[in-house]
């Protein structure tokens, strides 16, 4: 990095007006208070970028690249900055490029049921609009509220419904994107079937802007639920709780969501937003099917005896669209819930066959007692994707080395177990000294094999993933 350094020095002022000259002055971010609010995602990382643009156009953005090639500084894209693994936060030599303003739904086509948008899209926009047309977008991430398709194609986001329907890699059947040297380049397209050459979407997707940045994106949609039932179910004991989402999948049961909070996790969202939950419990589960009126029935039937069998408490359905949003902002509403504990939240997303899912929660609660730590157990389990949060002071920093010692525990845990370090972050900054333990050191230079033959000069959110 340190070419980069004495280049932004040097050639700053003649950069910025290039660059202004191709996206315009009132996108162009030099101040220090406009920069710092693109510094940060949602970990506790940190860093300034040298300068903000915000383009309007393919053209711009491809022009904007290839200045950066000629210039040798480093290029950050960046959506809305929700992710958890510091995959968009910029260096201060570099140049974060915000995608915001590309942010139209181009085509919402019923016939070949599939959509066409920019990446600054908002998730649930596009999720609000799909659904007006009767058809359905099935990735939700957390973030949905504020998260762009973008951020969503290039960290390959999931959510709760990736038990049932996948994660966003299911859904792009296209792509276009600019490559690390500025050229504008078509990946897919909109037939079902499509197995012409190496899978370029499938590498794109989930390559956190290392690889290219995309413009546009071609997503596949389904036709929308004709029923939905959601239950929130107690459990006295978490193993039980565990135990449970495993004997679903046993039974043949594949709920479109089966999310598990433990006990602390219970205590701070209802302290957070008052919703009746129980607090006299270890755990909840919360329950999603749907499909047809009949198969909604006989689905929710069996999970009810699945969860008897393994000893659960309540067992409550939600009665109707207020109730079920009321489980939902639960949900949704734990990242904000935690931090009340302590200021700091690092948010792991550790993922074990779902077999393992039991042993993975008792490993978890032994490995925060053993650093003394609030280590609050949620997520996804009904596909194995556990998100253990560590909350602590980042301040701390007696406390901030147990919380490394913790995390590599973790992670390995997992690995042990046959599982992967993340299921739907993405590997960043945050999970980068440890992709090596599951790929090997093999594994890595092939990633590097990859990022030098595309991107020569590094340009393309350069110190992510490798």
């Amino acid at each position: 990095m340190g070419s980069f350094v004495k280049g932004m020095m040097k050639l700053e002022r003649r950069v910025i007006e290039k660059i202004i000259d191709i996206v315009g002055k009132e996108n162009v971010y030099t101040n220090k208070e406009d920069r710092i609010c693109y510094s940060y995602d949602a970990t506790f990382q940190r860093q300034i970028p040298g300068l903000v643009v915000l383009p309007g156009s393919v053209q711009e953005i491809q022009a904007v690249v290839r200045l950066a090639n000629l210039e040798k500084i480093p290029l950050f894209p960046r959506g809305a900055g929700t992710g958890l693994s510091g995959g968009s936060i910029p260096m201060d030599t570099g140049i974060a490029v915000v995608l915001t303003r590309l942010n139209s739904i181009k085509e919402i086509n019923k016939n070949d049921m599939l959509c066409v948008v920019e990446p600054g899209v908002v998730t649930e926009k596009l999720q609000h609009q799909v659904d007006k047309a009767g058809l359905f977008y099935p990735p939700d991430p957390a973030s949905l509220k504020t998260c762009t398709i973008g951020g969503n194609v290039a960290e390959n986001a999931g959510g709760p419904r990736a038990l049932k329907y996948g994660v966003t890699r299911n859904y792009v059947m296209g792509l276009q994107v600019i490559t690390p040297t500025g050229e504008i380049m078509h990946v897919g397209g909109r037939t079902v079937k499509n197995v012409t050459g190496y899978d370029l979407t499938g590498l794109l997707t989930g390559s956190e802007g290392t690889l290219g940045i995309i413009t546009e994106a071609i997503l596949r949609l389904l036709p929308k639920p004709k029923a939905i039932k959601t239950a929130l179910v107690t459990f006295k004991q978490l193993e039980d709780a565990a135990a449970a989402v495993s004997g679903m999948i046993l039974e043949g049961v594949t709920p479109t969501t089966l999310e598990i909070m433990d006990k602390i996790t219970i205590i701070c969202v209802e302290r957070h937003v008052k919703l009746g939950l129980p607090l006299d419990v270890e755990s909840i589960l919360i329950i999603e099917v749907d499909g047809s009126e009949t198969a909604v029935n006989e689905d929710m039937e069996r999970v009810k005896k699945v969860c008897q069998k393994f000893n659960c408490g309540d067992f409550q359905i939600a009665s109707g669209v207020q109730e079920r949003d009321a489980l939902w902002k639960a949900r949704r509403s734990v990242s904000s819930a935690v931090v009340q504990l302590k200021p700091t939240k690092i948010s792991e997303d550790a993922t074990v066959p779902r077999s393992r899912i039991p042993e993975m929660v008792k490993r978890l609660n032994a490995i925060g007692k053993k650093y003394d730590l609030f280590l609050p157990v949620f997520g996804h389990a009904g596909d194995g994707n556990l998100h253990p949060n560590i909350i602590v002071d980042k301040n701390d920093k007696e406390e901030m080395q147990r919380v490394e010692k913790a995390t590599e525990e973790i992670f390995k845990a997992a690995l042990e177990l046959g599982g992967t370090l993340s299921g739907e972050h993405g590997i960043g900054t945050m999970k980068k000294p440890f992709l090596e333990l599951e790929l090997g050191a093999v594994g890595i230079e092939y990633l590097r094999a990859i990022k030098k033959a595309v991107d020569p000069n590094n340009i393309l959110n350069p110190g992510k993933i490798i």
